[in-house]
């Protein structure tokens, strides 16, 4: 009775990992929309400085509100980031291992972006050593701290890249995840390449082509953060995998 017992705590233990790194995604992709669509989308007109700095003002706790969802996303990526890790490991522990530090080392890249974003707000509240700028002045520099997270946005989005590439890998080769999770994250990993190398080459890259590139990422992501939460893993297999 006893052996039996912990045969399934065995066996459960997978599938509470991963219904946490299904809940944990779903959280990131949560934030994500809402700080990035809801907020920076609303708030942000692009090329217009003085209409950007106008909108944050008059709605700065949304924009505030917006950098704390994108610490609370990115908190709950790493969280998901450590526990994919260990439900990979049995596949290969070395190429899960590469992958997580990638994901950590781009969510590093994401909270440092964030200051970006608060030294916005410092210059359009003006004071101290900015009061002898003018408003158009402190707009100005406002707007290129916009710039400036975009910049640092789309280099995280390179290493999350290879990350989710590695990702792939591992799920097209485990046996207790569906393999068309792992076909899709290698999509993700190779559109976000091409976009990246499609920004940084072509200044004027076509607005509808990036947010385009950007789409098997939802499918991959969402559908991963779906499956664990509501399928969990084969936690048999997984357990072959991890014994062989």
């Amino acid at each position: 009775m006893e052996r039996t017992r912990d045969a399934s705590a065995a066996l459960a233990a997978p599938n509470a990992k991963a219904r946490s790194a299904g809940l944990l995604w779903l959280l990131v992709i949560i934030f994500g929309i809402f700080a990035e669509k809801f907020v920076r989308g609303a708030l942000i007109v692009s090329g217009d400085a003085a209409a950007t700095s106008a909108n944050i003002l008059a709605s700065e706790q949304f924009f505030r509100l917006g950098i704390i969802a994108d610490l609370a996303g990115t908190g709950a990526y790493i969280g998901a980031t450590f526990l994919v890790y260990v439900l990979t490991k049995p596949v290969n522990r070395d190429v899960a291992l590469f992958s997580a530090l990638l994901g950590l080392a781009g969510s590093v890249v994401m909270i440092a972006n964030i200051t970006n974003n608060l030294e916005l707000l410092y210059y359009l509240k003006g004071g101290g050593p900015l009061a002898p700028l003018a408003e158009a002045q402190r707009q100005a520099l406002a707007y290129m701290e916009v710039r400036s997270y975009a910049l640092g946005y789309n280099l995280a989005m390179a290493v999350f890249a290879g990350q989710v590439l590695l990702l792939g890998w591992l799920l097209i080769r485990s046996t207790f995840l569906p393999s068309l999770l792992g076909w899709l994250f290698v999509i993700e990993g190779v559109c976000g390449w091409v976009r990246i190398v499609g920004i940084f080459l072509f200044p004027d890259f076509p607005a509808s082509l990036n947010s385009g590139l950007l789409m098997p990422g939802l499918a991959a992501e969402g559908g991963i953060a779906l499956w664990l939460l509501i399928m969990g893993v084969n936690a048999a297999r997984w357990r072959e995998q991890a014994t062989a």
